[in-house]
């Protein structure tokens, strides 16, 4: 008998790891889909022959996508469980990625929408599971599943720049769109916990109007919003800025070296905050992000706009987990039930902004200047920043809210 459960222990601890590899693997894969739109917009608008307004509008179509996956989140991770949320979650995303490029544009814009939805559903359902698995581990457990989406953001330039010209865009687009429709097969098969119904998530209207009427969420809202679309603006236009920029073949290697170094910023950025202070790393940093932006602005070399890619990445990195501290101390206990208004505001940032910089590059015929949006909007930022007067206390016991919340974006990121 004693045999026998031992043996039942190693199986168990065997599927455990199994389920957590697999997690981790579907968040890496999560991490390509989210930045898909960067390397693969020159390809997109070549293809359906458009202007950087249309092409923009890609980028709307995902992040209206996953507010309302996100949204979702909230009925289905109460009443269905994480399995059931997860599964969904790629097998829409699979779906959309799969039939991306078929039809005209228009089509490609909902197949985007829809994976988008996808991603909404999935990026706060591993978070929150890994989240309530790991107890006293969450904060190093969250850190290494984010790490994972981080390294898909790197890895994806690389799939694209490799596979496309082998097997062509709707080639690619299939074979990534059933890799990750695999994902779902499996979160059908695992995860089987479900999730428990939470009373106290639920407020009445009254409430909410109460919050909304806040003045002091103003300015945290605003920057919400600014960051995530200034994020995506640069990380999704910085390839399509890189390849007009000259004839330099790894022009489509821009955006992986503007998220690994948000990868290299949020990993140093705990020691920067002790050695700083969180009211001078913000400005610092977002100086930094401006001065990132206006080499990429200013610049028509390709080896330059990947070396603006890299410092407004190292500067963007710790902005968002410095967001985070600051809405909790805003909104205090409500922070759990009430954060959904910030990152509401920053998905519509992401929608917003990068559309913007391909409105401003179809009307001026320069998408130089259309990169002046993610450039004004570090220096607005900046300024917010600077007023608002960040106490230094904010970051205090929320490094696990910080590294949750590493993706960025999606936001995401």
């Amino acid at each position: 008998m004693a045999n026998a459960g031992v043996a039942s222990q190693k199986l168990s601890r065997r599927a455990l790891t199994l389920e957590w590899c697999l997690l981790h693997a579907g968040f890496l894969a999560t991490g390509i889909v989210t930045t898909l739109l960067g390397p693969l917009l020159p390809y997109l608008a070549a293809h359906w022959s458009l202007n950087d307004r249309q092409a923009g509008l890609f980028f709307t179509a995902q992040f209206l996508g996953s507010l309302l996956g996100v949204l979702a989140t909230s009925f289905l991770l109460p009443r269905r469980g994480f399995a059931f949320a997860l599964a969904t979650g790629f097998a829409i995303m699979g779906a959309g990625v799969a039939t991306l490029g078929l039809g005209k544009w228009t089509i490609g814009w909902l197949s985007v929408f829809g994976y988008g939805i996808g991603l909404g559903l999935t990026i706060p359902g591993a978070n929150l599971f890994v989240s309530s698995k790991a107890g006293e581990r969450s904060v190093a457990a969250l850190s290494i599943l984010n790490f994972a989406w981080s390294a898909g953001a790197v890895l994806c330039p690389l799939v694209v720049i490799l596979a496309e010209p082998r097997v062509g865009l709707r080639g690619l687009t299939v074979l990534l769109g059933g890799i990750v429709a695999l994902f779902a097969v499996a979160f059908t098969r695992s995860l089987g916990q479900q999730g428990e119904r939470n009373e106290e998530s639920i407020r009445p209207l009254a409430v909410w109007s109460s919050l909304l009427s806040r003045s002091h969420l103003g300015a945290p809202a605003l920057l919400f919003f600014l960051y995530v679309g200034t994020e995506n603006a640069l990380g999704g236009w910085v390839a399509s800025h890189a390849k007009r920029a000259g004839a330099d073949t790894f022009w489509v290697l821009a955006p992986s070296v503007f998220w690994a170094a948000l990868l290299v910023g949020r990993a140093v950025a705990p020691t920067a905050w002790r050695y700083f202070g969180e009211r001078n790393l913000a400005r610092i940093t977002l100086a930094m992000a401006g001065l990132g932006a206006l080499v990429i602005f200013a610049s028509t070399s390709s080896t330059v706009i990947r070396s603006g890619a890299a410092i407004a990445g190292l500067g963007l990195a710790p902005v968002f987990p410095i967001l985070v501290a600051r809405l909790t101390e805003a909104l205090g206990p409500d922070a759990k039930w009430a954060g959904g208004l910030m990152f509401g505001s920053s998905s519509l940032g992401g929608a917003a902004l990068p559309w913007l910089v391909g409105a401003v590059s179809t009307q001026t015929g320069s998408l130089r200047v259309g990169l002046g949006v993610p450039l004004l909007s570090c220096v607005l930022m900046l300024f917010l920043a600077w007023r608002r007067q960040m106490p230094q206390g904010a970051v205090q016991g929320t490094e696990e809210g910080v590294v949750s919340t590493a993706q960025g974006g999606a936001r995401g990121h």
